[in-house]
């Protein structure tokens, strides 16, 4: 009698518990950035291959409890611990809630997931939960690790701990990495960082796999076309662009020490900080003022420009008027930011205080250097400005290194061949 073959689910679930997860990212809210990006760019290339993702996240304010994102992707949120927005450093607090939660919704929706995706150490919790509920098998995306985390930012460690809960987070970690069935780092860095005493994950446990960009999005235009765009939006000179969350680890104190001799040196130039939030709290406006009066101090205030924070959709035009894009973190697990100028042909300076600079080669794809030493960074600033050649070469090689390595469609492969070779889902 032929026997029959017994069909595997294809459902993915992805858990992103903190911040604002909804279908157009609200850029500028708490919590809400990079990581959202990821996770909605993620779900929507592997549903190009055929399968359907289920995002789920914590439900709070007037949020619905459910939201189509695109075909075969769909946000399902959650709520725990009240109505009000709580910050990713104790919502873990909440978790075993979210879970109990989940549970129960999943139970009335009768899905079958093939595997979940957690991402940062919040869901990572609430992947071991559903893992364990529902016999699923746990791929869990750290982003950042706590422990790097704590060793690159600067103050008082008592106030860090207060305000980072460093503590916890590592012990939940270790937790997280010890449980789960496969863990994804973003750069060699981190599985390192991974594999060493802190955290103690085996090497045949990791898997290297970096964020992906948009392509049909980020992609250069002429010269004429930047010109353009530098005048519809009243910039004037050469433009060297920051843009992300206002937050201690971006570096932006680090880049505007950078600055003075670069300024001096290029008449022209222009520092433009794009950091600004559509609901600044108050360590924030404390942080954008601390800024302005560095500014003040070292006498380049009338040279850098303030701006708000950037809407999604104007994101491409930003760093294609830019002349030199800076990634200039203390602290960065990847840094998706810059591949996003180079995709859009900007030279870029990248920190090498994250991942991506050892995936790229200096002077061909992008410029690195440490922001924690202002000479060297303001240099490779310097030589984008003073050198034609080195632009023309960065503009090209750059955006083909970026095309060539980091769109979403292939590194949605790289996770559906990552389960498959884990006997996690059906081929």
């Amino acid at each position: 009698m032929p026997t029959t073959a017994i069909k595997k689910p294809t459902r993915v679930m992805m858990i992103s518990t903190h911040g604002y997860v909804s279908a157009e990212v609200e850029f500028g809210k708490p919590d809400t950035g990079g990581q959202v990006v990821y996770v909605l760019e993620l779900a929507k290339s592997m549903a190009k291959f055929g399968y359907e993702v289920d995002i789920l996240t914590r439900q709070f304010e007037d949020q619905p409890e459910q939201e189509q994102v695109d075909d075969g992707v769909q946000i399902l949120r959650v709520p725990c611990g009240g109505d009000a927005f709580i910050d990713k450093e104790v919502l873990c607090e909440e978790i075993p809630e979210w879970i109990e939660n989940a549970v129960e919704m999943l139970a009335e929706r009768k899905d079958e997931y093939a595997f979940i995706n957690s991402h940062y150490w919040d869901a990572g919790l609430a992947g071991m939960g559903l893992a364990d509920a529902l016999n699923v098998p746990h791929i869990h995306t750290p982003h950042s690790i706590g422990a790097w985390k704590r060793q690159n930012m600067d103050g008082d460690p008592d106030q860090l701990e207060k305000q980072y809960n460093f503590k916890k987070r590592i012990k939940e970690e270790r937790i997280i990495f010890r449980d789960c069935d496969g863990v994804i780092a973003t750069t060699t860095q981190q599985r390192d960082i991974l594999m060493g005493q802190e955290y103690g994950v085996s090497r045949e446990q990791i898997t290297v796999i970096p964020p992906g960009y948009d392509d049909t999005k980020y992609f250069p235009v002429s010269d004429a076309s930047k010109q353009a765009l530098k005048a519809q939006y009243g910039l004037e000179g050469r433009i060297v662009l920051a843009l992300g969350r206002i937050a201690r680890n971006k570096g932006y104190d680090l880049l505007i020490r950078a600055m003075p001799p670069v300024l001096e040196r290029h008449e022209d130039a222009k520092l433009m900080l794009a950091i600004g939030s559509t609901e600044p709290n108050e360590a924030e406006q404390e942080m954008v003022a601390g800024f302005k009066a560095l500014c003040d101090e070292l006498g380049i205030a009338d040279r850098v420009i303030f701006g708000d924070y950037i809407p999604d959709d104007q994101m491409p035009d930003y760093y294609r008027m830019a002349d030199v894009f800076c990634l200039c973190s203390r602290y960065e697990p990847f840094g998706m930011t810059a591949v996003e100028a180079m995709a859009c042909g900007t030279p870029t300076v990248v920190t090498t205080e994250g991942g991506l600079w050892e995936r790229l080669d200096w002077g061909l794809n992008a410029l690195y250097a440490n922001p924690f030493d202002p000479y060297e960074y303001g240099s490779a600033i310097h030589h984008i400005l003073q050198h034609p050649k080195v632009v023309q070469r960065m503009i090209h090689d750059g955006s083909h290194r970026a095309r060539a390595d980091f769109t979403w469609i292939g590194i949605a492969q790289q996770v559906i061949r990552l389960a498959k070779a884990g006997s996690l889902i059906s081929v």
